[in-house]
């Protein structure tokens, strides 16, 4: 396990580059993300440890990044003040793109990984944007009119985009419907219903990810500790899996690049947990059929909230990265804690 400390700065998104094994990308914040500077850290993995090979600061505090999917040195970070930056790892100090159109944080960024040259961001103001990197105003407004704390463009199509917000619902759009009154909207899923003998009460959703081998799998969590997936196939049904097990809100959701049933998550509790959602190990449930997934391991190094995950897409699988406001970023490998 290696380990990195972000002095001064409160960790709050890791990301993996999605060309180099060696370099991840830190989002992080003073004073907790309440007030205060933000910094972006650029880290390289090297023989004799990590290695701060540069960092950008901001003057407000950076929730989210995403790494470009066409550029290796530039990456997108979701700003306290309401904007959102692109910087060019390349070059030094300031972002060499800067958009202010939301009016509240901006809460989280993700890159197309499909089209590759729009990337979308969400808001405390209630509202998602799809950007270019190209364009210097925003290319789309999708409202949510709630309060948006996760939004992410499907790996499985250019056109599908997602997002879970603080009325406790998953919002599933499509950029190739008419706008007309719904927005693109084409499917809103309640995360209340809970299977029976977990009923528990509606609350914000944090966080969620699209399944990168099933399209239609989405997993989706937040203050109620609960880790649902959901097939959007089929809303009306209510959650496929239900993984209970955290001690207080999930703050992220990573499903694995190399397995379809395994994900990751980070929360409050302090710990990082692994997860499968039964779906590989065939087992059904005996009330007629419901999938049996199950905790497989955690992490419990942190000392402060779990606040963000990765996984690593080169090597043996199981590597991954994750940060906390204990000011450290630990690298490891899931299947350590898999065979505790």
């Amino acid at each position: 396990m290696l380990e990195f400390c972000t002095r001064g700065f409160k960790g709050h998104a890791v990301k993996y580059s999605p060309f180099f094994d060696s370099r991840i990308a830190v989002a992080s914040a003073a004073n907790f993300g309440l007030v205060g500077n933000g910094r972006l850290y650029i880290l390289g993995l090297k023989p004799d440890g990590i290695v701060a090979e540069k960092w950008f600061d901001t003057q407000d505090a950076l929730y989210d990044l995403s790494w470009s999917e066409t550029h290796e040195n530039q990456c997108v970070v979701a700003c306290g003040d309401g904007s959102v930056k692109l910087f060019d790892i390349s070059l030094n100090q300031f972002p060499v793109q800067s958009w202010q159109e939301h009016k509240r944080e901006v809460f989280a960024v993700h890159w197309n990984l499909v089209a590759k040259d729009t990337f979308c961001s969400s808001s405390w103001d209630g509202t998602i944007k799809i950007w270019s990197p190209q364009r210097s105003d925003s290319l789309l407004t999708l409202p949510t009119h709630s309060c948006t704390y996760s939004a992410a463009f499907s790996p499985h199509n250019p056109s599908v985009l997602s997002s879970v917000s603080s009325d406790s619902h998953l919002r599933i759009y499509d950029l190739r419907t008419p706008a007309s009154v719904s927005n693109h909207l084409t499917t809103s899923i309640s995360l209340q219903a809970s299977p029976q003998g977990l009923a528990i009460p509606p609350s914000e959703a944090l966080t969620h990810d699209w399944n990168k081998y099933r399209p239609s799998l989405i997993a989706a969590a937040g203050v109620d500790r609960l880790i649902r997936t959901f097939d959007i196939r089929s809303p009306a049904q209510g959650p496929v899996t239900a993984l209970p097990g955290h001690g207080y809100a999930i703050r992220k959701v990573a499903w694995s690049p190399h397995l379809s049933d395994m994900l990751l998550s980070a929360s409050y509790d302090m710990t990082c947990r692994v997860w499968t959602d039964g779906s590989a190990l065939r087992v059904a449930d005996e009330q007629g059929g419901g999938q049996q997934g199950r905790e497989l391991g955690r992490m419990g190094r942190h000392t402060e909230f779990a606040i963000g995950v990765d996984w690593c897409l080169f090597g043996a699988e199981g590597w991954c990265a994750s940060v906390g406001w204990d000011e450290r970023l630990f690298i490891w490998d899931v299947r350590a804690v898999m065979s505790q």
